[in-house]
């Protein structure tokens, strides 16, 4: 009889494991499903068995950065001040990336040539974005902003991308306070400039 094979559900939850753990820990060059396997105590067929190559792992890796950072910003339930509770995403996003970022480049970069999102990938990041629109159709609706709230959505997570890369990198200052200070500004920047008289921010 031929041998059983052991590609279980258990066995791809612990490849998964395996693979963030060290994408978190030695990094994006140092990443091989060799190593991966071994993480996991399994072999490179089981691993490429379960997700088809290294970039089926790493996409399934893109997938989990989301559900990750869904439920955290599922987390907060929402007040009666719609402002804040945007203002709050974009911290949740900033603290994500913070705590998380190398598989926040491989969410909203393209570190590895095996793995570039298709449109069918990047759907993944819908319910993230969502919650951004979400938040500005409040304000809008509150009158605290105007505009078309999907504009502004990918505006304010555009910052917040750019701003959580700039403060991994350590471009946002020396002091805790400095960076701190400097996101405060940046986000009130954007939500103000969408508030109602100020200069329509469409052109």
């Amino acid at each position: 009889m031929p041998r059983a094979k052991l590609r279980t559900p258990e066995l791809r939850d612990r490849v998964l494991r395996a693979a963030m753990t060290m994408l978190a820990e030695e990094g994006v060059t140092a990443f091989t499903a060799r190593k991966v396997a071994q993480g996991a105590g399994t072999s490179v067929p089981a691993v490429y068995e379960l997700f088809g190559d290294k970039a089926g792992l790493v996409r399934e890796i893109f997938f989990e950065g989301f559900r990750r950072l869904r439920r955290r910003l599922e987390e907060d339930a929402p007040t009666d001040d719609p402002r804040a509770d945007l203002v709050r995403v974009v911290q949740v996003f900033r603290a994500f990336v913070l705590e998380n970022p190398v598989l926040a480049e491989v969410m909203f970069a393209r570190p590895f040539a095996e793995f570039d999102p298709g449109a069918e990938d990047l759907r993944s990041a819908a319910a993230v974005r969502g919650f951004f629109v979400g938040g500005v159709e409040r304000c809008v609706a509150a009158g605290r902003m105007s505009g078309d709230p999907t504009d502004a959505a990918h505006v304010l997570l555009a910052l917040a991308q750019g701003m959580a890369a700039q403060e991994t990198a350590g471009w946002l200052g020396t002091s805790q306070a400095s960076a701190d200070r400097r996101w405060d500004l940046a986000i009130r920047a954007v939500i103000d400039g969408f508030a109602p008289g100020s200069a329509d921010p469409s052109g």
